[in-house]
This record gives structure tokens, C-alpha cells and sequence, in this order.
């Protein structure tokens, strides 16, 4: 991957880090590339049982798209009379959503700042969220003229509500990290020296624990998200068969037995 993107794999976690922190890890083409092949990867590798999404420095998560890059890409398609430079949601950030909420193994998010715009939406793909007491979050987009992207508008209303959400939407404005614990868009506050142990800790738990069950509940959240308790009862019925023919219930129910802790194989 490229350096503005760091992976690594170990015992079963995917660690994520956006990696410009000169520029508030700001998403310039290069980042955009490689945070969708590092996403992708993760998910499509068999090994990765959970994902830890993170970002270096102590100022910013991500602040979204790289408006100096992006202002001159806006030029350059005016003097050419083409429209390119939008393209980036459908060639970056749309992939990126669509492998971290799809993806069937848990996503942890360490928000260490500012994570504003498609850095605000990357934090809310994640299926768990831990954050600084330094962070804040912004949709920013109308304050740029833009419409949300990033899966924003499906991710927000789904955890505070459609009302909240379009009030934060129209009128973009920082939200502190303790409001937006209280609107749920944060699990757990830590203070910021502790945020990688923490957020580390969780994955690293995640990682360890019956994936096939943490993918049944992700596709179960989503898909209740959208129907009805009938259609849903249907798809828990579905996933249960699923969860309940995997190795590691088998696993789980031999040591509640045994009064022993479970050791998942992720199967």
C-alpha cells in the first residue's frame, strides 16, 4: 500500500491507518486509492477476522477530501470543459463505504480529532466507534456547496434520527465529542493518550472472538434497517441456521458447558 495508507495484518486484525497528518490526513488522490485497495483487502482476506481503522497524529482522524488538490482539479476540468474531479465518489469513496459496512467481520474506528466530511463518514461505517477526548465531528459538505457523500446520508439518520441528522447537514457546525456521544455517534470517550490501547484492546477482542456471528449480526442490522419485523424475522431465522452451524458455536456452547472460556476459530 502507499505510504499514505499503512497496513498490516496480525493475529487475525487488519490494522487501517491514514497516514498524512501533515495535512490532517486529508483524502488527496494517492490516500483515496490506497485506503480503497487496504479496505478492499481486508475484506476480501480470509485471515483478517476485524478491522481497526485509525489515523496518525493527534489533530485530525480525517478531514475528508483535499481541497488543494481538489480546487486544481476543478480548474482543470473548467479549462479542458470536462467534469472528472466529482468521478472520486464513485472511483474511491464509494467502494470504500461499501467495503467497510458490507464487509462480514466487525470495523472499529479510533477517532483521535477532527474527522469532518468523508472522514466524518468513514468513523460512521464502522460498527464500533472509540474517540478521544480531543475529537470533534462536522459534516462540512453544504459548507463547501456539496451534498453529502460517504454514505453519510444513509449512516447518520440511521443512528440519531432523519430529523437530527438534516439539521446537521444544512447547517454543518463542529459537535463536540461529548454530544456526539450523547447522539450515539460515539461508543466510548478515552482520553487521547489512551485511545490507541483502547481502540486496540476492542479490535484485538473483536478479532478474537465467533466472526461468523459478528458478520450474521452486521447483515442483520443492515437488512432490519430497511424491512419490515416480518421480513426480518425471516432473515434472523436465516442467519441463526447460519451462526448456529459454525465451528465456533459448537465451541462456545462445549465451554459455557465446561465452564471454560471459549477459544473462537473464527469459523
Amino acid at each position: 500500500m502507499a505510504d499514505a495508507v499503512l497496513y498490516e495484518v496480525s493475529d487475525g486484525l487488519a490494522t487501517i491507518t491514514l497516514n498524512r497528518p501533515e495535512a490532517m490526513n486529508a483524502m488527496n488522490t494517492e490516500a483515496k486509492v490506497a485506503l480503497r485497495d487496504a479496505v478492499q483487502a481486508a475484506a476480501d482476506d480470509g485471515a483478517v477476522r476485524a478491522v481497526l481503522l485509525t489515523a496518525a497524529g493527534d489533530r485530525a482522524f480525517c478531514v475528508g477530501q483535499d481541497l488543494k488538490e481538489h480546487v486544481g482539479s476543478l480548474l482543470a476540468d473548467r479549462e479542458a470543459g470536462r467534469g472528472t474531479t466529482m468521478s472520486t465518489v464513485h472511483e474511491h469513496y464509494n467502494p470504500i463505504v461499501r467495503a467497510l459496512t458490507r464487509m462480514p467481520k466487525p470495523v472499529v474506528a479510533a477517532v483521535n480529532g477532527v474527522a469532518a466530511g468523508a472522514g466524518f463518514g468513514f468513523a460512521l461505517c464502522a460498527d464500533y466507534r472509540i474517540a478521544a477526548e480531543n475529537a470533534s465531528f462536522t459534516t462540512a459538505f453544504a459548507g463547501v456547496a456539496l451534498t453529502a457523500d460517504s454514505g453519510v446520508s444513509w449512516t447518520l439518520p440511521r443512528l440519531i434520527g432523519p430529523g437530527r441528522a438534516a439539521d446537521l447537514l444544512l447547517f454543518p457546525r463542529s459537535i463536540s465529542v461529548a454530544e456526539a456521544h450523547d447522539l450515539g455517534i460515539v461508543n466510548r470517550v478515552v482520553p487521547g493518550a489512551d485511545l490507541a490501547a483502547e481502540a486496540g484492546a476492542v479490535a484485538r477482542a473483536l478479532a478474537e472472538g465467533p466472526t461468523v456471528a459478528y458478520a450474521a449480526l452486521k447483515e442483520s442490522l443492515a437488512y432490519a434497517a430497511d424491512h419490515s419485523l416480518d421480513e426480518t424475522l425471516e432473515k434472523e431465522d436465516e442467519l441463526q441456521s447460519r451462526a448456529g452451524s459454525s465451528e465456533d458455536h459448537a465451541i462456545a456452547v462445549q465451554a459455557f458447558v465446561a465452564k471454560k472460556k471459549p477459544k473462537y476459530l473464527g469459523r
